[in-house]
């Protein structure tokens, strides 16, 4: 019996031993294991991912508050074919019509002063400004700078909210920025894209034929969604600063196809200072035409390659522009530049390329002074220059014998000239950019022939007259085809 029973302790207590041996066999050694991360450890993760991200909700929340929407009501010029008044005027009847268009504007002084496009207000009749509280103004035209697509107009109110100013200029590649505007129309006022910066600098041309007109372009290039609207709205970096305003998208639709540009705060910053201040852009002129440093630049002045041109003209770098051409009597060809000169830097700052040039020029004013680094011959040289204005700033010499006025830029006609005409005296409109003369009537190669009814026989003639009149400024010429032609227009 005894027997029995220790035979069956014995058998248990073998099949435990077995057991145990099987379980210790099977187990996997922790060391060998990465350990489970903990909750803590496993919200201190997801925490850090989310800081990537820039927090901007301050600057969407403060922007929205500053930025309008702007209705507009203007007149668009179009050609009627109408036989007869063809037959009798060789060419077709100008008609007039009202049309509806949309766009945005900031708020950039608290006593109502706004900028926005100047393709959103261009030939306005009327327009009206919806804060985002939802109160309506009319509003005023202060003054436009084509040149930029930036104007500036203004409401009767006090106390608003604004959006200051940032340094564009220290935007860099991939920084986060939003967009404001009122895509689509006044439904969707309000509304705020988020984007990066894409690209600086870029340019977008123009039409070529557009020979009087000065581009100033240097956009901003962001991924933040632009649409019909947006235009005149503003581009603010993550502090909620106004580092753009939003003008152009690229596209083959209309819609928004991940291309916008915005022009720089900096560029805008100078041009409403001007407007509010004197009235008019008071913009500098530099006289040159310029070419950026290229592999089809290097070609053409009949180098292997861009490498090789740089290396002959002993170029430290590519950054700079060629000069192509220097405008005889412009403020280059007086302070002694030279065409194959080519221009590096101004007062002190990296021209890279011709983009550069014209936005550092931009942010002075005629009289102004400033040392252009040029290389010749393969040495660096500083020239000391001092800038006219453009062809908006009365009397200002803008070229061989030209000078400018009210937009356009006036040359004493030549003798073979008034002959084919028939005319004894006269002056002639070599160009025509925006301004009074264009609205008034003004064509390219127009004589005038009197001023006020005063002969005139050269460009003074015609400043100086313009300039002794109190309120009105009429004129009286002959334009390139021989047909009679008399308009004018008041002084302020």
């Amino acid at each position: 019996m005894k027997k029995g029973i220790i035979t069956v302790l014995l058998s248990v207590l073998l099949s435990m031993l077995a057991a145990y041996g099987v379980l210790k066999a099977a187990t996997v050694n922790n060391s060998d294991k990465v350990a489970s991360p903990t909750v803590d450890q496993v919200t201190k993760t997801v925490n850090l991912a989310q800081s990537d991200y820039p927090d901007l909700t301050y600057a969407a929340e403060s922007a929205v508050e500053a930025v309008v929407y702007v209705e507009v009501t203007a007149t668009q010029q179009y050609q009627m074919d109408d036989p007869f008044f063809r037959f009798f005027f060789g060419e077709s009847m100008p008609q007039s019509r009202q049309i509806q268009g949309s766009g945005s504007g900031v708020i950039i002084r608290p006593d109502g002063y706004i900028v926005t496009n100047n393709h959103v207000v261009a030939n306005a009749t009327k327009i009206q400004v919806t804060l985002n509280n939802n109160k309506t103004y009319d509003a005023t035209i202060i003054g436009t700078d084509p040149a930029t697509d930036v104007a500036l107009i203004k409401i009767d109110a006090e106390g608003l909210a604004t959006i200051p100013f940032g340094d564009s200029d220290q935007l860099r590649l991939g920084e986060w920025v939003l967009a404001v505007g009122s895509p689509m129309g006044y439904q969707l006022r309000g509304t705020i894209t988020a984007g990066i910066v894409s690209a600086k600098g870029r340019q977008m041309g123009h039409d070529p034929s557009e020979k009087s007109t000065i581009q100033i372009e240097s956009f901003i290039q962001t991924d933040a969604a632009v649409n019909p609207g947006n235009s005149g709205g503003a581009l603010v970096n993550k502090t909620g600063e106004l580092v753009g305003i939003n003008t152009a998208i690229v596209s083959q639709t209309g819609s928004y196809s991940g291309y916008s540009f915005a022009v720089p705060s900096n560029i805008v910053k100078k041009i409403v200072g001007d407007l509010i201040d004197f009235g008019s852009v008071k913009r500098a002129v530099l006289g040159i035409q310029m070419m950026d440093l290229t592999d089809a630049l290097a070609k053409e002045l009949k180098y292997d390659s861009v490498d090789d041109m740089t290396k002959k003209m002993k170029l430290s770098s590519l950054d700079g522009v060629y000069i192509g051409e220097v405008v005889k009597g412009g403020s280059a060809d007086k302070a002694g530049v030279q065409k194959g000169d080519v221009l590096v830097a101004i007062d002190g700052k990296t021209v890279k390329n011709g983009s550069a040039v014209q936005v550092k020029v931009n942010s002075f004013h005629p009289g102004d002074k400033a040392t252009l680094k040029v290389v010749r011959d393969g040495k660096e040289k500083n020239i000391e220059v001092t800038f006219q204005g453009s062809a908006t700033e009365n009397g200002t010499v803008v070229g061989d014998g030209e000078i400018a006025f009210y937009g356009t830029t006036l040359k004493e006609a030549s003798k073979e000239t008034l002959d084919k005409l028939g005319l004894k005296n006269g002056v002639q409109v070599v160009s025509v950019g925006t301004g009074k003369m264009l609205e008034a009537g003004a064509s390219e190669g127009m004589i005038i022939t009197y001023v006020n009814d005063q002969p005139v026989s050269k460009p003074q003639d015609v400043i100086d007259i313009a300039k002794a009149a109190k309120r009105s400024v009429y004129v009286e010429g002959v334009t390139a085809n021989g047909r009679k032609a008399f308009f004018g227009f008041g002084k302020d």
